[in-house]
């Protein structure tokens, strides 16, 4: 079992290394540049290059916010919210999302959960459900090393530490479905995708974590939330035909160890422990 079902497509990883090899040693025959070989490596250009493109693939909140804002409002044409608002980029959370009860969701946009942005929210005070999403738009990163990192490393220390509430997880974007990121959902059914503007979306993966802040000396271990409790998870679950086995619930389970606050975090599904780490010590700068 696993943190999260899907996986990186190994042989896609493969192709993109070999080809990245292949482009760095033959760099200096592309294009018009009328450059000697030698000269061309220590010019500059190739690095420039490079680096310029890394700066556009880097900057690609906007299609991330263009893929949220899609999904969001699928959801409501189909009556499952009643509105949204961007929050805009004065606030450190990106979306406010009300619902038919008019109960408060705050969705807080991430990317791939394995860097320190990953922590940098901050739940607002009209926030009944506070949710991050993390959309990871590189075809070559790891799922799964992503999401435990995201999950146990960093957001597990934020909540108990700073003592930050998160309900939920969600981890999905365009990718997932493709090539580069094989889902399992759609093995025995390829017909679980939902057709929402440009994008054919696979079922969401949806994490449930604790329902409260974890505390060695009254709350050492809390339950995780139930779907029902989180509208606005459960609205994505059945607008995206999830089903109850495929959720996911978070526990972080906290003690001492001599002098050191350590946590356990466990991943499961269906019942099952899918993942649980080793008591982990809390090491905050």
């Amino acid at each position: 079992m696993s943190v999260i079902p899907c996986d990186l497509n190994e042989a896609l990883k493969k192709t993109v290394d070999q080809f990245a090899e292949t482009l760095r040693a033959q760099a200096h025959t592309l294009g018009d540049h009328g450059i000697e070989e030698y000269d061309f490596y220590h010019s500059g250009v190739f690095r420039g290059a490079i680096e310029r493109l890394r700066g556009q693939f880097s900057a690609v909140m906007a299609q991330k916010r263009e893929f949220v804002a899609r999904v969001l409002e699928h959801m409501q044409d189909q009556g499952c919210i009643a509105e949204w608002e961007s929050a805009g980029s004065r606030n450190r959370f990106d979306y406010t999302v009300t619902m038919p009860s008019g109960r408060v969701a705050v969705v807080e946009l991430k990317g791939c959960l394995d860097g320190n942005n990953t922590v940098i929210f901050e739940r607002p005070v009209h926030a009944q459900e506070f949710i991050i999403w993390s959309v990871c738009s590189n075809p070559s990163s790891d799922p799964r090393l992503n999401v435990w990192s995201g999950i146990h490393t960093r957001l597990s220390a934020e909540i108990i530490d700073k003592e930050k509430l998160v309900d939920g997880l969600i981890v999905w974007d365009w990718i997932c479905g493709t090539l580069a990121r094989p889902c399992p959902k759609l093995d025995q059914d390829p017909s679980r995708r939902t057709a929402v503007a440009q994008y054919r979306l696979t079922p969401p993966c949806i994490y449930l974590f604790p329902s409260s802040i974890p505390s060695v000396r009254n709350n050492a271990n809390p339950a995780s939330h139930k779907l029902k409790d989180l509208e606005f998870l459960n609205a994505l679950h059945l607008c995206f035909g999830g089903t109850d086995d495929e959720l996911h619930s978070v526990r972080f389970n906290v003690a001492y160890k001599d002098s050191d606050l350590v946590r356990t975090t466990t991943v499961s599904r269906s019942g099952m422990d899918d993942v649980e780490s080793k008591p982990t010590p809390i090491r905050r700068k």
